[in-house]
């Protein structure tokens, strides 16, 4: 039993002194931080190159116009035109409500009317001859405007009564039954401009001076690779405050039925392109709370720099100023060092 506990601490012992010997074969920064040793890290030296910042941000696909169909005045459906989903011409009738009582004042006017004209011409005739004054003349004649005044007010409201499509566009589901007695807060259906299809994404607000009028914006949609095409139409004149982001509101070239209203899509942006670019990797930056700074490899020691960004891709940053093309920038290690810390470069792309 003696001779069994004592193999099993000497095997302990084996496999502890052999840990101890790996370990000290690997590198390791925190001490040459602690002590003399240089920090190994990798190091890219600055050039300049063309860059891009390409975005991609989400977009919803919407009819060119799009509005809900209700009643101007109150009454009952006598006769209902709505073929849902199907599309209808401008102005073709869709509702039509109970008028019979207008009709029968419109037709009592345009009697009334008539024998106002009549009046009117037998005292025009009697001015002649000095049998009737002018003063009387004028009276005739104005309940005849009255009159044709009234009638024109009575077709208005007649064809408040006949609900007309107001532009070309398909129909959407009907929430109404003929005989039903409608208001103007009652909701008939929808009509949408399909033929035509706008797009509505948004951008941080930095990129506002890049959305033109005009300019071409591709974009994507699911269950498709096809690019398709649309131009910007406006923007909101204002940044939304909560997001800081622009809304922007682009025309669609493409027809395809891929392309519904309401269906998401992926907006890609190439935004500040600049051939002369100098670049620096992205995971060479260290943000600071007011600023940016980077690592410079010089003689050995890092020299922290402040520098100041410009645009961006997946791999890279412009640097505006700070670096130049020839110094070496640290990307690795970079938690491990401090001001003129010894660094060792391993590797320099």
């Amino acid at each position: 039993m003696r001779r069994k506990h004592w193999l099993i601490a000497a095997l302990l012992m084996l496999m502890a002194g052999q840990a101890c010997k790996e370990e000290k074969k690997q590198p390791d920064n925190r001490q040459a931080r602690r002590g003399n040793m240089p920090i190994q890290a990798e190091g890219f030296v600055v050039r300049t190159t063309s860059l891009s910042e390409n975005i991609e941000v989400p977009g919803t696909l919407l009819p060119f116009e799009v509005t809900e169909i209700r009643p101007e005045i109150s009454g009952r459906v006598v006769s209902l035109h709505l073929p849902e989903g199907s599309y209808v011409k401008k102005g073709t009738l869709l509702v039509k409500l109970f008028d019979e009582d207008l009709q029968a004042q419109l037709q009592k006017l345009k009697v009334q009317l008539e024998i106002a004209e009549k009046t009117a011409e037998r005292y025009r005739e009697l001015l002649k001859i000095s049998g009737i004054s002018q003063q009387e003349v004028d009276l005739s004649e104005l309940q005849v405007n009255n009159l044709k005044a009234d009638i024109e007010l009575v077709k208005v409201n007649i064809s408040k009564t006949e609900i007309r499509a107001p532009f070309d566009g398909r129909l959407g589901l009907r929430s109404i039954s003929p005989g039903a007695y409608i208001s103007p807060a009652t909701l008939i259906t929808t009509i949408s401009q399909t033929d035509q299809l706008k797009m509505q994404f948004s951008v941080p607000e930095k990129y506002t001076p890049e959305m033109t009028k005009g300019r071409e914006i591709p974009f994507t949609v699911a269950g498709s690779d096809k690019r398709f095409r649309s131009t910007i139409l406006a923007t909101a004149t204002t940044v939304e405050q909560n997001t800081r982001t622009l809304q922007v509101l682009t025309v669609i070239k493409d027809r395809n039925p891929l392309l519904v209203p309401g269906a998401f899509a992926k907006v890609s942006l190439q935004l500040g392109s600049n051939d002369q670019a100098i670049i620096v990797p992205t995971q060479a930056i260290i943000p600071q709370a007011r600023s940016k700074k980077v690592v410079v490899y010089r003689n050995g020691t890092a020299a922290f720099e402040t520098v100041a960004t410009g645009i961006r891709d997946s791999s890279y940053v412009q640097i505006m100023d700070g670096v130049k093309p020839g110094d070496t920038v640290v990307t690795t290690a970079l938690l491990a060092i401090q001001p003129d810390s010894k660094i060792q470069l391993i590797k320099v792309e």
